[in-house]
């Protein structure tokens, strides 16, 4: 069950992209994503209602689905997003991955949880193989105050997804499960996004044609009903330092549909930073080998 959750997280999130450039146009990219979380919540709560498994919650859980709407389903959303105009899809795309690590630092300090050894080195080879991966792109950067603030962002922005992560594995360990979690935290985080599109004047337009509505349903249903139900759910089986290496994947997963869709070229360290993603992916599931009694005696 997990190792199909995983591969339809990275599959579904790996092609979001494509959506996500459709919805570029008359709408602000801020509406857009109001639209989106907003219609995923609707969607969350009337399958929930339907089929009578909407949880109820104290204070407490709506405090912290309040927190983890802000940081998963609004903030982070715009800083990528807002990074976007300075940095390259590649120099960010490294960036988010460091999610692996963090989520391996935070589950240390708020869960006194060890941090595996592989998941520290499967992380780093797989952020050295995004590099390699998106080369081209890092190369052609230099050091000017945009792109600063679009690394700085980037960066905010993947703090925000990884305390998400530690919001809603702290969810889990109280017994809520993260249909409920997430429907209550995509409509916090719509509502937080749309007061501050209303506070800064941005126009709430729709553009009704085949492309927009299209693009919409495909990051309402998949992108976040199915997509963050099944990684947040990886979270709290899999721990969210493992669950997070598919932060690694997504962009594997971009590249070889821009292959057939754009005509990306794959070239020789493309080739190498794809097998060491791969390598990294198998560092971080391989199960630690028990210790042998007699070497604990010895």
């Amino acid at each position: 069950m997990n190792l199909f959750l995983y591969v339809m997280t990275v599959l579904i999130w790996g092609t979001t992209w494509i959506a996500l450039k459709l919805q570029l146009g008359v709408v602000a990219i801020p509406v857009s994503i109001v639209y989106r979380f907003g219609l995923a919540a609707l969607v969350l709560f009337v399958v929930l209602l339907l089929s009578r498994k909407l949880q109820v919650m104290n204070r407490r859980g709506h405090l912290i689905c309040l927190a983890q709407g802000l940081c998963l389903f609004c903030v982070n959303f715009m800083c990528f997003l807002t990074a976007s105009q300075w940095v390259t899809t590649g120099l960010i795309a490294v960036v988010f991955s460091t999610a692996t690590l963090w989520n391996a630092l935070n589950a240390r300090i708020f869960f006194k949880q060890k941090i595996a050894r592989n998941v520290i080195a499967g992380g780093a080879l797989g952020m050295f193989g995004l590099g390699l991966l998106f080369w081209p792109e890092l190369s052609g950067h230099t050091a000017t105050p945009h792109i600063l603030l679009g690394l700085g962002l980037a960066l905010i922005g993947t703090l925000c997804f990884s305390a998400g992560n530690m919001l809603s594995s702290l969810q889990q360990k109280a017994g809520l499960k993260p249909l409920t979690t997430n429907a209550w935290g995509m409509l916090y985080g719509a509502s937080m996004l749309a007061m501050y599109c209303v506070f800064n004047g941005i126009p709430f337009e729709m553009e009704w044609n085949t492309r927009y509505i299209g693009s919409l349903l495909y990051l309402v249903i998949p992108g976040s009903v199915i997509g963050f139900t099944a990684y947040l759910t990886l979270v709290g089986r899999m721990g969210p330092e493992r669950a997070a290496y598919c932060t690694v994947l997504f962009p594997l997963v971009a590249l070889n549909v821009s292959a057939f869709v754009e005509g990306y070229q794959w070239t020789a360290p493309a080739l190498a930073g794809l097998v060491l993603v791969m390598l990294g992916n198998v560092l971080v599931f391989r199960k630690p080998k028990p210790v042998a009694l007699n070497a604990k005696l010895a």
